[in-house]
């Protein structure tokens, strides 16, 4: 019985886990401002670990807000870093977050 309160409670955590991570697809009327020039420092470690994330416009609801640039540990050696974007949709523009392929 000890066994499956366990199980229970960590299959709970995973689905708010993975529940927290989904994003709603928002579509907003006006594409977001042309890209902000970020100075690119130098990472914090070896350039086959650490990859520099670029800053990207969000939308808060009511306008664009810059997010600014960081680096991040590459999760597996493989790992590419695709960038933040908007794509255009019928009736305006979609916010695609960064991902790891």
């Amino acid at each position: 019985m000890r066994r499956f309160g366990l199980v229970a409670v960590i299959l709970f955590g995973a689905c708010l886990a993975l529940s927290g991570c989904v994003e709603r697809e928002v579509v907003v009327a006006h594409p977001p401002p042309a890209a902000r020039v970020e100075a690119v420092p130098a990472p914090p470690g070896p350039p086959e670990i650490w990859v520099w994330q670029a800053g990207h416009w969000r939308w808060n609801g009511r306008d664009y807000v810059w997010q600014p640039g960081r680096y991040v540990e590459r999760p597996h050696r493989a790992a590419e870093w695709v960038p933040a974007h908007y794509q255009e949709r019928a009736g305006g523009w979609v916010y695609v977050p960064g991902h790891w392929r």
